[in-house]
């Protein structure tokens, strides 16, 4: 009788071991299995096009349906990856055709108000030119809009002057000083660093932009240059109205204006694009301003590429 009972104990054992066994290889099996779907799956959501064979153990069912599925999310993506490139072009084009006549257009609605002629003449002059620079700022604005819609930021940092950087800054920003009798004080460096020229130029042409609009005519923007370990910085300082300390921390939000500027053009995009900009190529903006005496803001570019 003790014999039976030790047997049956000892298959019991047996047939407990081979269950255990078993289900920790199809847990594993069930395991790797997943792991490998994620990974095929993260791999393809990063843009990586392919085609996910699965294991035989694998349901073939299912093996099929998420096939369809990556397939279907591959041509969704390909296709969107295509539209961008031809927003991309498309609003190059417009800002090309569009920029270039409506420069025209102010260039003579300007030469017509210095010629000799009526009153009448003058004033419609004025209007012309007045509506031309309000279609001027929109397109600006529109275009502003569209690097953040369409991803098109797309910076290639590589050693630069400077020296060179800041003065095609302020060469863009020449007539609103002069409209303005605002002048520039610039001492600037001769020294390097890493950055893409067209962008970084964009973006300090922003916070010029700014330092201009809302300072006092007749006033001073001085632009500056200092040399640290890692990054050259650029400051622009202005003699206008300030930033209160609450509202520090907001001026680089999407859209964000102050409701003492209300009554100026803009639309809040300006120095988010500044920001997102110079993040993009290892640089980043600080800025220090006291309510009544203005604001000084200091962009900081690297002197080695981005992820050396």
């Amino acid at each position: 009788m003790n014999m039976w009972i030790t047997a049956a104990f000892i298959l019991g054992l047996l047939w407990m071991g081979l269950w255990i066994f078993w289900a920790v290889r199809y847990r594993k099996r069930t395991a790797d299995q997943m792991e490998l779907l994620l990974n095929r799956l993260d791999e393809v959501l990063s843009g990586k096009e392919q085609q996910v064979s699965w294991d035989e153990s694998m349901d073939s069912a299912i093996g099929e349906r998420l096939n369809r599925l990556l397939w279907a999310f591959q041509a969704d993506n390909a296709r969107a990856r295509q539209e961008k490139e031809g927003v991309k072009s498309l609003l190059s084009d417009i800002s090309h055709q569009v920029r270039t006549p409506l420069s025209n257009i102010l260039l003579y609605a300007g030469l017509l108000r210095e010629r000799e002629g009526t009153e009448e003449e003058k004033k419609m002059a004025e209007k012309i030119q007045s509506q031309a620079e309000k279609l001027d700022f929109f397109m600006k604005e529109l275009i502003r809009s569209s690097y953040l819609e369409t991803d098109m930021i797309a910076v290639k940092p590589e050693p630069a002057s400077v020296e060179k950087l800041i003065d095609r800054v302020c060469q863009g920003a020449e007539v609103l000083a002069m409209e303005k009798s605002i002048a520039f004080d610039i001492n600037v460096s001769q020294g390097q660093a890493v950055f893409d020229m067209k962008w970084t130029q964009e973006a300090l042409g922003n916070i010029l932009d700014n330092a201009i609009k809302y300072s006092p005519s007749g006033s001073t923007v001085s632009l500056s240059s200092r040399e640290f370990d890692s990054f050259v910085a650029v400051e622009i300082r202005d003699q206008g109205m300030g930033i209160p300390e609450k509202e520090l921390g907001m001026i680089f939000t999407r859209f964000y204006r102050s409701p003492r500027v209300a009554q100026t053009k803009g639309l809040g995009i300006g120095l988010y694009l500044a920001r997102e900009i110079l993040q993009k190529q290892g640089g980043y903006i600080k800025v220090d301003s006291v309510p009544g005496q203005g604001s000084g803001f200091s962009v900081f570019l690297p002197k080695r590429g981005f992820g050396r």
